[in-house]
């Protein structure tokens, strides 16, 4: 009896200190410096990998060996594949890879296989998350079609970043990386 006392007392304190892990350890210096990157509406993230959403369809393709080895259950590794969605202002930039089910709206000539935005945001939003996060949505057209799409991007102070983006002709995709420093060419 008193094992199985001792048991539960080391699988609490265990849970205790795997609960207390869990938050957020951001320093107050990175807080401030997502805090004033946020507000300057002024940053350039990377994406490291790709959720789309899991359909049958997309299922099928996964299972099918097309892709690259890891790639698969939903999530597509990006390393080494350009991509990037940049805000700059009022104004949005990106090329991100899709992967998943069209809707509608497909140009014959190649050109919409990423999402492309280039242009002013619009109902630009900034809220505070959790853990000294921030969340921002906006609205913007495609660069390439007229297709619209309405983007959520969450930061965080380590500098990761989540993005999930929802199209008028596109099942919905997330992203996952980091905001990068811009190299000058």
């Amino acid at each position: 009896m008193s094992k199985y006392i001792a048991g539960l007392i080391l699988m609490g304190t265990m849970l205790c200190v795997s609960c207390k892990s869990s938050k957020s350890t951001a320093t107050p210096a990175e807080i401030e410096a997502l805090s004033l990157l946020v507000e300057s509406k002024d940053f350039n993230i990377e994406s490291n990998w790709a959720y789309p959403q899991t359909t049958y369809a997309m299922q099928q393709v996964l299972n099918s060996g097309l892709l690259f080895p890891n790639n698969g259950g939903s999530a597509i590794n990006l390393i080494g594949n350009p991509n990037f969605l940049k805000i700059s202002g009022d104004s949005i930039s990106s090329f991100l890879p899709y992967f998943g089910e069209r809707q509608m709206q497909i140009t014959y000539n190649g050109q919409d296989t990423a999402i492309q935005l280039n242009g002013l945001m619009e109902n630009y939003e900034i809220a505070e998350g959790k853990n000294n996060s921030y969340n921002i949505s906006f609205s913007a057209n495609s660069a390439v079609n007229n297709e619209r799409f309405r983007v959520f991007i969450t930061l965080f102070p380590n500098l990761k970043s989540n993005i999930r983006v929802n199209s008028t002709g596109r099942f919905s995709i997330g992203y996952s990386g980091e905001i990068v420093e811009e190299t000058l060419e």
